[in-house]
């Protein structure tokens, strides 16, 4: 991959720098959707009341990559869709009621990847975009009807958006350079672009940078640049979360959590571990993140981790039940916290 795209795909070469790209299978047509030493392990109240019956590790799916959908309360684990192509963001709207991802399609290069919804209930998959370029990490504006993306279309990848059923596709803002990381939270949306985190108004104006790190694109060791990626807007609007490379002993890149105030004040440190770790979101009620935990030295292991906003209390989630050939990229809370919707890889 060319240098400056690098910078837009953190996310990808985050989680597939260990564990490889998903292979090419069955065209779409062919599948259906299908109804170290770290902290300790958060135990569901299902596998600690005696009166139920302990979760069940979940079922392999028909096809290496799926989005799951794991109960806080019962450790259950449903599969919602399944496919042989390479899934690499999800995310639930409002409503709660539909998920918006990309996928790879026929294919396993990067114009072969194009944005979905589908139902949580796995029912009305449907593709929004359809073209030979890339369109990738998809967020959905507060109340449902519009999904933001990135897309190279131009001669550089920009911000999009599009209608909630792929309909009125427009560009929304190009910063001259690639622009990647979209998060969406009432009238602000957050993005990278430069090694930096930047904020703009939903209608593609106001384009500020929030965050100016030490060596802020530089190249070193690692897959990415030293910088700020993949920002995220607490829910009531007033604190950006975010990843920032600050080593490359690993070449997967070596990363802590930070928070900042949208105004640009108050920047704090979550994490001291240096870990590859990452895509990190908050629960709705603000009191909790969420993030994948890949790789501690070069060993893979993605995890999936909470702890609490302030950075206390940081926890391994992923049930003791999974097995060891399931990997989980990407992860999100519903709408009402009590469900962690995840995209797993089958190996």
């Amino acid at each position: 991959m060319h240098g400056r795209l690098a910078a837009i795909a953190w996310a990808v070469a985050f989680f597939t720098a260990a564990c490889g790209n998903g292979d090419a299978g069955t065209s779409l047509a062919d599948q259906e959707s299908t109804t170290l030493n770290t902290p300790s392990v958060i135990t569901t109240s299902a596998a600690t009341t005696t009166s139920m019956a302990a979760p069940q590790p979940p079922e392999r799916p028909p096809y290496r990559w799926a989005i799951h959908v794991l109960d806080l309360t019962t450790g259950e684990t449903g599969l919602i869709h399944s496919t042989p192509h390479q899934i690499e963001k999800v995310r639930v709207n409002g409503a709660g009621d539909r998920l918006v991802f990309a996928q790879m399609v026929a294919g396993d290069t990067l114009e072969h990847t194009e944005i979905f919804t589908i139902g949580i209930d796995g029912q009305g998959l449907t593709r929004l975009t359809e073209n030979t370029v890339w369109d990738i990490y998809p967020a959905w504006s507060p109340d449902g009807s519009t999904v933001a993306f990135l897309s190279f279309r131009e001669a550089d990848v920009d911000i999009y958006r599009m209608s909630a059923d792929g309909s009125n596709q427009q560009l929304l803002f190009d910063s001259g350079t690639h622009d990647a990381d979209i998060h969406w939270q009432d009238d602000l949306i957050a993005f990278t672009s430069g090694s930096r985190i930047w904020l703009m108004a939903s209608d593609g104006s106001d384009a500020r940078p929030l965050t100016d790190p030490p060596r802020a694109g530089e190249w070193g060791n690692a897959v990415l640049p030293f910088g700020d990626y993949d920002p995220r807007i607490s829910p009531d609007g007033s604190r950006v979360l975010f990843s920032r490379l600050l080593g490359d002993e690993s070449e997967h890149g070596n990363y802590d959590l930070f928070v900042i105030g949208v105004d640009g004040t108050g920047l704090t440190r979550l994490t001291e571990t240096g870990y590859t770790q990452g895509v990190a979101d908050w629960s709705h009620d603000g009191q909790r993140l969420i993030y994948i935990l890949a790789a501690i030295n070069g060993v893979g292991y993605y995890d999936l981790y909470t702890m609490n906003a302030d950075g206390t209390g940081s926890r391994n989630a992923t049930p003791d039940y999974y097995p060891d050939n399931l990997v989980i990229h990407w992860a999100v809370f519903s709408p009402d916290d009590t469900k962690i919707y995840f995209v797993g890889e089958w190996w």
